[in-house]
């Protein structure tokens, strides 16, 4: 069965978000910020007031650096935006999920049903990964033009919160649900059943991978 493909606001409702499934295929139109460490660690350990009306504005932080300059007249340019590994973020998105209200997380990889039941959950919101390596001009189409840039000259271009307005950006896939599960820990479930069949036959391991393990069903996907 093909997978849903669904239009979504960058300020969606609880409703829609509950809605969502595992594996559907998400673009969104709004509002979208990014917010990474830089961002965190100003909003959240320094006490800094975060420039925006959140969630009003938006609930959707992007973790991602994008390909984009600020022009000498103070006008923007963003060609591509490329996501970064949410894992690397996660001691912060409690606190930040509770003070921004962001119901929407998107960034490459994700993390674990645990962070997910943990943090997501309690806070009704989702994740979405970018699919694949190589999308970051592909997903820049979706940008209709920069709203934006907060603490540039603090944190620099990287990291600073650019405001994004996109239409149809995308494609992103809904990797946790409502209740938390994760679609890459239940892909890769269904995957490891046939480790067996795959190495019927032959001889064991001479070498454990990564000096750890030659236990199979860890294999790394």
């Amino acid at each position: 069965m093909s997978p849903r493909k669904i239009r979504l606001s960058t300020t969606p409702t609880q409703e829609e978000l509950d809605d969502l499934q595992l594996g559907d295929i998400v673009y969104l139109d709004g509002l979208m910020y990014t917010a990474r460490e830089g961002v965190y660690k100003r909003a959240l350990e320094e006490k800094a007031n975060i420039p925006m009306e959140l969630p009003r504005d938006s609930a959707a932080n992007f973790h991602c650096s994008p390909a984009a300059r600020i022009n000498a007249d103070g006008s923007f340019e963003m060609g591509a935006v490329t996501a970064t590994a949410s894992f690397r973020f996660s001691k912060w998105l409690p606190e930040w999920m509770e003070k921004s209200g962001a119901k929407l997380i998107i960034g490459k990889g994700g993390m674990s049903s645990k962070d997910y039941k943990s943090y997501f959950v309690p806070n009704g919101a989702i994740y979405l990964s970018t699919v694949g390596y190589g999308t970051g001009a592909l997903l820049g189409r979706g940008v209709e033009n920069v709203e934006a840039v907060h603490w540039n000259e603090e944190l620099g271009l990287a990291q600073a919160m650019w405001v994004i307005r996109c239409k149809e950006m995308g494609p992103f896939i809904v990797a946790s649900d409502k209740n938390g599960d994760c679609l890459f820990e239940r892909e890769n479930a269904k995957i490891s059943q046939n480790f067996d069949k795959i190495y019927e036959g032959t001889r064991p391991a001479t070498l454990k991978r990564y000096g750890e393990t030659d236990d199979r069903s860890d294999e790394v996907i």
